[in-house]
């Protein structure tokens, strides 16, 4: 960790084996674990805790302040899993007291200039792709794919298993296990490939794409939508999971394609 070109402040927690590039500045009140890797030019800023074996690209900002206007300089922290890899001039901001906290899970790659702002949680084996925005209070669960120059706005839940297109402007909730894209973003599948990567069975595959025919083919509003599948469908884990999400979602979920053309 020796390198007399970069900035470390004498109260930051670096593990011994951690590799710190030339130029590169960390504050007080940071914590960085073993086998981490920091390029040249990153600034990690106070309340940082970064896990074991990342890989932190050159110019990548860590927990700055929010860009929010009620942020009253409480003190909260960013939350980097282990294994995750943060490309060039990424920025994740620290929460504020509404959730104290902003989290990014094991695992995950934030391809260049994502940015991901205050109380968003992440969870494990997510990608952001290039330029991908995400605005306060956003919830992303396991395995989620965001297309490049895709925004998300504040307060948007997006489901496990979920691909959503590349220059997607996310409003709605995104349900799991979904593919999203169009203008506006609309339900156009179940996410099969990725599902089949993972490891899902045909037949697995085959009652999620019978749950979301029920959703957004068979003309129900969600209400009835869900009555029909708690009452008509086989329960599963998958099954609970999505209608979970939808029960819980406060903006809505995405609307199906054929609703748009209407």
């Amino acid at each position: 960790m020796n390198q007399p070109l970069a900035y470390v402040h004498p109260q930051a927690k670096i593990a011994r084996n951690v590799v710190i590039e030339p130029f590169v500045t960390i504050h007080k009140n940071v914590e960085i674990g073993e086998g981490t890797w920091v390029g040249s030019n990153v600034t990690i800023m106070e309340g940082a805790r970064i896990g074991k074996n990342c890989r932190i690209f050159p110019g990548a900002v860590i927990s700055a302040i929010p860009q929010d206007l009620k942020f009253d300089g409480e003190e909260t922290t960013v939350e980097i899993g282990d294994n995750t890899t943060i490309r060039e001039f990424v920025t994740v901001n620290r929460g504020t007291k509404a959730n104290n906290k902003t989290v990014v899970g094991k695992n995950c790659l934030l391809m260049a200039y994502v940015h991901i702002a205050h109380d968003c949680v992440i969870g494990n084996n997510c990608i952001l792709a290039n330029a991908a925005n995400l605005a306060g209070h956003i919830n992303i669960d396991d395995f989620a794919i965001l297309g490049g120059l895709s925004a998300v706005h504040q307060f948007v839940n997006i489901g496990s298993h979920v691909m959503i297109s590349g220059g997607s402007l996310v409003r709605k909730d995104v349900p799991p296990f979904t593919k999203a894209a169009r203008n506006p973003l609309s339900f156009v599948g179940i996410n099969s490939i990725g599902l089949r990567r993972r490891g899902f069975s045909s037949e697995k595959i085959n009652e999620i794409q019978d749950i979301y025919r029920v959703i957004y083919l068979k003309n129900l509003n969600v209400s009835q939508a869900i009555t029909y599948i708690e009452t008509e469908l086989p329960a599963s884990s998958e099954r609970d999971e999505i209608l979970s999400f939808i029960s819980q979602s406060s903006r809505g979920i995405m609307k199906g394609y054929a609703y748009n053309e209407k």
